[in-house]
């Protein structure tokens, strides 16, 4: 999936996106969009390790990444997150979020999106259901 068209919006320089230090990258599969995000003092919790909701927020603003690349002159709101952390990542680490469409319908698209570490290991498994509206008039 391309997401260069997105990359030239403000959507990745500003928010969550930027605060928590997500890269989003293209992706040759046309359904598939991937985002890295390094391990630090912005989004890891009080031990060190990763915080599970920057997990669930990489996740999340990846699948709407990858809504607004399919459907450019639409808005996408993510209506629906449900997530499993099955690994704990230690600050200094990178993960990196793989998303998948599983549906694309006319206003629900749903995402499957799997995070790994460096090592390739499974971190989190994360289910993604975004709703794409037209924009509203100004």
């Amino acid at each position: 999936m391309d997401l260069e068209k997105i990359k030239e919006t403000r959507l990745h320089l500003d928010g969550l996106s930027k605060t928590l230090g997500m890269e989003f990258i293209s992706t040759p599969e046309p359904d598939t969009c991937q985002a890295k995000m390094k391990v630090d003092e912005k989004n890891r919790q009080v031990f060190g390790f990763l915080s599970g909701g920057a997990s669930l927020a990489l996740a999340e603003n990846l699948a709407g990444v990858g809504s607004m690349a399919l459907c450019p002159d639409k808005i996408c709101v993510g209506i629906n997150v449900s997530g499993s952390h099955v690994k704990a990542v230690m600050e200094g680490d990178t993960v990196t979020a793989t998303a998948h469409l599983l549906h694309r319908g006319k206003t629900l698209h749903q995402w499957h999106i799997d995070i790994t570490n460096k090592a390739g290991e499974l971190i989190s498994s994360v289910e993604v259901t975004n709703f794409v509206m037209n924009k509203p008039n100004k």
